[in-house]
C-alpha cells in the first residue's frame, strides 16, 4: 500500500519535475543575446511588401539550420540578402535552436528596417537590401572587454596576442574558417576563438580577423578578456573556457559578456531525504484515510521539491542575469555603436580625454601602455628626430607593425589645438603622397600622434647630409619633387577639404623605403571653405625661410603661400643647400637671392648640387630652377597653382613664362627684426604691430 501510495506521489513529482525541467530547458535553449544593429529605415508604402519577403527568406534560413547547416546565405528575387552563421564549436541542435530563435528576434528588434545584424554567443544573422556576399566587412562592429586588468599586462597580453594570431593563421587555411584553442603558462590559462562567415575567401578572412586584432590590441592591452564581433568575422579571448564542448564553462549557459567575474554558482541542491512513512491506521475507512494522508503528504513533499527546484532555477537564472546585467554596466565596456555607414574607430577608455581623437573619425585610439611598450618607454635609442611639435620615436607594435610616434613636448609652442587640428585634418585625407595617421593618444600630460613608419625618415636627413646626399640621384630628386607637388595639389584642389599646409619644408617630407615622398605635420594647417581663396591671421606659424612674404609680413595665407614654400623646397632639392642657413658672401645672403642672381647671369648650373651636376640632364635641371623661381615670385597672383606646376613638370613642350624678381625685401625685413627671437623661432612685426613667433 505504501509502495503504491509512494509510487503515486513519485509519479506526481516526476510529472511536475518534468514540467519544470521542460520550462528550464526551454528558457536555457534561448541563445545568449549580445547586441544588434538596425539601419536603412523602410518607408511606409514598401515596408509591408519588403517585410513579408524578408519573413519568407528568414524562414528559409531557419529551415536550412534544421537540416544541420552551420552556415547558409541566400537572396530573394526582390534583392534581399541574408545569411546565418553558427559558432564553429556548437552542436547541430544548439545551432538550430539559435537560428530559429534569431529569425524571430531580429524582426522584433528591427521591425521596419531593410538591413540588420544580430549577434548571440551561439550564432549570428545578417540581412540587407544591398548585397554583401563575398565582401569582408568589419562594420557594423561591437567591441566588448572586461575592465579588470591582468596582473602582468605586458607578458600575458603578448601571449594572448600570440595565441590569437596563431588561431587566425590556422583558421584561414581551413574551409570552415574557424578555430579555437587554449594556452597554458603555469597557472595562467587563456582561451581563444576566431571565425569568419564562409561567403568570403581565406585571404579576405585573414584580412578581416587581422583588422579586428589591431583594434583589440589597441583597446585591450591589459584586459583579461575581450571580444570583437564584426559583420564578416569575429574573435574572442578569455581567461576561462567558453566553448560548448568544454566542461569548464563557468555557468550553466554561455555568458552574454566576454568574461566572467561572478562567484562560482551555488552548488546543486542536495537530494531530499525520504519522508518518514506514516503509520497504518486500522478501522473503518482507516485505509482510505491513510491513503488520502499518504497521497497528500507525498504530493506536498513532491511539490516542496519542485518548489525548491523552481526557487533554485529562479535564483540561478534571474540572479545570474541580474548580476550579468550589472556586470555589463560596471565591468564590461561596450565600445561604440559601429554603424555600417561609419568607419569610425574610437578605441577609447575615456571619452573625456580622447575627445580630440574621437572627433577625427577614421583612426584608432592607442592606449599609453601600448605606446610605452612599442617605443621602449620613449628610449633615446628609438628617437628619430625632433621638430616644433616635439620628439619623434620609432615604435613596434606587438603584431610587428612599425610606427612613428610624435610626442608633444611640454616646451612646444604647439598645444592641444594644434594636436586636435592635425588629428582632425589628416584623418580625413587619403593620398599616396600624404603620410598616414594611424591614431592618437591622450592620457595625463601625454599627447601622442601615431603615424605609419617611414623607413628613410625625412628628406632633410638625406639632402643636407654630406654623405647621405649621394643617395639622392637625379631620378630620386625629380621623383620627390613630383610627389610633393601631387600631394599639395590634392590638399589644395582634390581632397574633400581645401587644406593650406602652412609649414612646407624638407623636415616635413618623409620618405618611405622606396624614397617616395609623403607630406607630414598638419599641426598648423588650415581648412578653406567654399570659394574662400585667402585668410588673415595675427598668429604667424611656420618656419623661417619658407614663408611667403605676404604671410610673414601681413598674416595673409592662401594656396599660393604653400606654392611659395614649395618653390623654396625645390631650390633646396636641386642645390642640396638649406635655405635658412645659407650665406654666400659674394652673391647673396639667402639661397633664393643666390639662385635668382645666378639664373639671370646665365650660370644656373653653378647653383646645382655638385654631387649630381655631372649626371643630370642640364636642360631638365635648368627647367626645375625656372619653375621654382616662378613659385617664389613676390605677388601671389603671379605664382602658378599646383596643377599648373604639375603640368610644367610633366611636359617640356609647355613654354614657361618669365620669372619676376623674388621678394628681396622680405629677407632684409626678417633678418633685421629683433623684436622676439628664441631657439624655437624668429619674431616678426605684423601689420598690427603685435609680436608673434614662428616655430621651427
Amino acid at each position: 500500500m505504501f509502495s503504491l501510495h509512494n509510487s503515486t506521489g513519485t509519479t506526481a513529482f516526476l510529472l511536475l519535475s518534468f514540467g519544470v525541467f521542460s520550462l528550464t530547458t526551454s528558457v536555457h535553449s534561448q541563445p545568449t543575446y549580445n547586441y544588434h544593429f538596425c539601419w536603412d529605415q523602410s518607408n511606409e508604402t514598401s515596408n509591408t511588401y519588403y517585410q513579408s519577403n524578408l519573413t519568407v527568406l528568414l524562414e528559409s534560413l531557419s529551415s536550412k539550420a534544421s537540416q544541420n547547416y552551420s552556415f547558409y546565405n541566400e537572396s530573394s528575387n526582390i534583392g534581399i540578402y541574408a545569411l546565418f552563421l553558427c559558432r564553429g564549436d556548437v552542436s547541430n541542435s544548439t545551432c538550430q535552436s539559435c537560428v530559429n530563435y534569431a529569425t524571430q528576434d531580429i524582426t522584433t528588434r528591427c521591425p521596419s528596417n531593410k538591413s540588420a545584424i544580430i549577434w548571440y554567443d551561439e550564432c549570428m544573422i545578417h540581412y540587407s537590401n544591398v548585397s554583401f556576399f563575398g565582401q569582408a566587412k568589419v562594420s557594423p562592429m561591437l567591441l566588448m572587454w572586461n575592465t579588470q586588468n591582468t596582473s602582468s599586462p605586458d607578458l600575458i597580453n603578448a601571449k594572448a596576442l600570440s595565441l590569437m594570431y596563431d588561431l587566425i593563421d590556422s583558421a584561414t587555411t581551413k574551409d570552415v574558417l574557424f578555430n579555437s584553442n587554449n594556452q597554458t603558462d603555469g597557472s595562467e590559462k587563456g582561451y581563444g576563438l576566431v571565425q569568419c562567415t564562409r561567403d568570403i575567401d581565406n585571404s579576405s578572412c585573414n584580412k578581416c580577423l587581422s583588422e579586428l586584432m589591431n583594434k583589440a590590441q589597441n583597446c585591450c592591452q591589459a584586459k583579461i578578456g575581450w571580444r570583437i564581433l564584426g559583420a564578416s568575422c569575429f574573435l574572442r579571448y578569455e581567461k576561462y573556457s567558453f566553448t560548448e564542448n568544454s566542461p569548464a564553462i563557468p555557468s550553466p549557459s554561455p555568458s552574454p559578456t566576454p568574461t566572467s567575474l561572478l562567484p562560482p554558482p551555488p552548488p546543486p541542491p542536495q537530494s531530499v531525504p525520504a519522508e518518514p512513512q506514516p503509520p497504518t491506521v486500522n478501522g473503518g475507512g482507516g485505509k482510505k484515510t491513510t491513503k488520502v494522508v499518504i497521497i497528500t503528504i507525498s504530493s506536498i513533499a513532491s511539490i516542496a521539491v519542485v518548489a525548491a527546484l523552481l526557487g533554485f532555477w529562479f535564483y540561478t537564472s534571474y540572479g545570474r542575469r541580474k548580476r550579468e546585467g550589472e556586470r555589463e554596466t560596471s565591468e564590461e565596456t561596450p565600445l561604440q555603436n559601429y554603424f555600417p555607414n561609419s568607419v569610425s574607430v574610437h578605441l577609447i577608455d575615456s571619452a573625456m580625454h580622447a575627445k580630440a581623437c574621437e572627433d577625427s573619425g577614421e583612426m584608432q585610439y592607442f592606449n599609453l601602455s601600448t605606446i610605452h611598450i612599442a617605443t621602449n618607454n620613449f628610449s633615446d635609442v628609438n628617437k628619430l628626430g625632433e621638430g616644433g611639435f616635439g620628439p619623434v620615436y620609432k615604435g613596434k607594435l606587438i603584431n610587428g607593425k612599425e610606427i612613428a610616434v610624435k610626442r608633444l613636448s611640454l616646451k612646444s609652442k604647439q598645444g592641444l589645438e594644434e594636436f586636435k587640428n592635425e588629428v582632425i585634418l589628416i584623418a580625413k585625407l587619403q593620398h599616396r603622397n600624404l603620410v598616414r595617421l594611424l591614431g592618437c593618444c591622450l592620457e595625463g600630460e601625454e599627447k601622442l600622434l601615431v603615424y605609419e613608419y617611414m623607413a628613410n625618415t625625412s628628406l632633410d636627413a638625406f639632402l643636407f647630409d654630406p654623405k647621405k646626399c649621394n643617395e639622392l640621384d637625379w631620378a630620386k630628386r625629380t621623383n620627390i619633387i613630383n610627389g610633393i607637388a601631387k600631394g599639395l595639389q590634392y590638399l589644395h584642389e582634390d581632397s574633400r577639404l581645401k587644406i593650406i599646409h602652412r609649414d612646407m619644408k624638407a623636415s616635413n617630407i618623409l620618405l618611405d623605403n622606396e624614397m617616395n615622398p609623403k607630406i607630414s605635420d598638419f599641426g598648423t594647417a588650415r581648412i578653406f571653405g567654399g570659394n574662400q581663396i585667402e585668410a588673415n591671421t595675427n598668429r604667424i606659424v611656420g618656419t623661417y625661410g619658407y614663408m611667403a612674404p605676404e604671410y610673414a609680413m601681413e598674416g595673409l595665407f592662401s594656396i599660393k603661400s604653400d606654392v611659395y614654400s614649395f618653390g623654396i623646397l625645390m631650390l633646396e632639392i636641386v642645390s642640396g643647400k638649406k635655405n635658412n642657413s645659407f650665406y654666400h658672401q659674394e652673391h647673396a645672403q639667402s639661397l633664393l637671392l643666390y639662385a635668382w642672381r645666378l639664373w639671370n647671369e646665365g650660370k644656373g648650373m653653378e647653383f646645382m648640387d655638385q654631387t649630381i651636376v655631372d649626371i643630370c640632364p642640364i636642360s631638365e635641371a635648368l627647367r626645375l630652377i625656372h619653375i621654382a623661381l616662378l613659385c617664389v615670385q613676390e605677388d601671389p597672383n603671379d605664382r602658378p597653382t599646383m596643377s599648373e606646376v604639375i603640368l610644367m613638370l610633366a611636359s617640356t613642350s609647355i613654354k614657361l613664362p618669365q620669372a619676376l624678381a623674388p621678394p628681396f625685401s622680405v629677407a632684409r625685413f626678417i633678418m633685421s627684426d629683433q623684436s622676439s627671437t628664441n631657439e624655437m623661432g624668429i619674431g616678426f612685426i605684423t601689420s598690427d604691430q603685435s609680436s608673434t613667433s614662428a616655430s621651427s
